[in-house]
């Protein structure tokens, strides 16, 4: 219909996402729990406030502002701040789609997702490694294509700053962030569908370092007819990190060096009702720059009493080949033992979530 004047020409919708976790003592006096400087606490992990609509028929617009209870230089504080703030061309020559401003990064599965979309109530430890607990959101150019094919396959290349201090964070356009990704998607049946993906980045590190980061990743969806919701989803990742850095000890000083780094998860969820639905999800991981690995292995249940509302219970055992790096104020977190409680709520508007 016509829009009269003072009608607003957009969307909004809120999300809030609140988390409580508990473990041990020893875990929460060296701040090394899945979210670390928040253990023991319930707090609000991510509340979103979300604008988004058409600019003109070529053209949409998004834009985040994100309210979080955060853990920096020994301090916990809420803070506010811009997420996302993009728009996207969406009639260009050739099919493609482009997008500029400050964005979520296509890398992977579960990288460019809101947290409260993650299918666990935390982040598998081998995306938290790799990327940091912040994941993708950069600034810069993103360029998406969808061959015409008789299957689907999107292919999409981006230039950013590079400003993800985990993996890149050198931060500059003279020495930027490129990331590509292939996706396709089919079909089994009448009852069941598969998604494939293959991503890279490339980028300095703040020393002006090479950093490149791969991955490859495959969604499972089994939907039984009549089902409006999928009683079987399988899905993963597997992360391969290559990262030149420079040696400080005494014996070979402004010598460079290359560590190769590897990590995975996976994750199986069965919803044999709509309103609820439970799972495991599985993670192996080395550690991108320090020596050692670790596992984890994580069971969950999710209640959903409508649609704009859930709730999700769920634990995670996680053992460290070494105690370097987690060790903090004399505590000790090899061996750890969480219980998440997860709660979320939507207002207004909520854009629908991919595949």
């Amino acid at each position: 219909g016509q829009r009269g004047p003072g009608q607003l020409l957009f969307d909004i919708g809120i999300v809030s996402d609140f988390v409580g976790n508990l473990t041990q003592r020893n875990v929460d006096k060296a701040n090394a729990g899945t979210f670390f400087g928040r253990e023991n606490r319930f707090f609000p992990r991510e509340i979103e406030v979300n604008l988004y609509g058409r600019i003109d028929p070529y053209a949409q617009g998004h834009v985040r502002f994100e309210f979080a209870e955060e853990f920096e230089g020994g301090q916990r504080s809420t803070r506010a701040k811009l997420a996302e703030a993009f728009f996207s061309l969406l009639d260009l020559p050739f099919g493609t789609k482009l997008s500029l401003g400050q964005l979520p990064v296509r890398f992977g599965l579960l990288s460019p997702l809101h947290r409260e979309a993650l299918p666990q109530a935390d982040v598998p430890n081998a995306l938290l490694r790799f990327l940091g607990e912040e994941q993708f959101r950069e600034a810069g150019a993103e360029l998406s294509w969808v061959a015409p094919l008789p299957f689907y396959l999107e292919a999409l290349a981006g230039v950013w700053n590079g400003d993800n201090a985990t993996a890149f964070g050198r931060g500059s356009l003279l020495a930027p962030l490129v990331t590509g990704r292939t996706r396709t998607f089919f079909e089994l049946g009448d009852t069941s569908a598969v998604q494939l993906g293959l991503s890279g980045a490339t980028g300095e590190t703040a020393e002006k370092r090479r950093s490149t980061l791969a991955g490859f990743d495959l969604k499972y969806k089994l939907t039984p007819e009549a089902w409006r919701h999928p009683l079987l989803t399988l899905g993963g990742e597997t992360f391969w990190s290559r990262r030149k850095f420079d040696v400080t000890n005494d014996e070979s000083i402004g010598e460079d060096r290359t560590r190769h780094r590897f990590g995975w998860y996976g994750y199986g969820e069965i919803q044999p009702w709509k309103r609820w639905a439970g799972g495991v999800r599985y993670d192996s991981t080395e550690f991108p720059v320090n020596p050692g690995r670790e596992w984890a292995i994580g069971p969950y249940l999710s209640f959903m009493p409508s649609d704009f509302l859930r709730f999700r219970l769920g634990s995670k055992h996680t053992e460290r080949s070494h105690r370097d790096g987690f060790t903090n104020n004399g505590g000790s977190a090899r061996v750890v033992d969480e219980v998440f409680f997860q709660t979320t709520f939507f207002l207004g508007a909520h854009q629908p979530h991919p595949f």
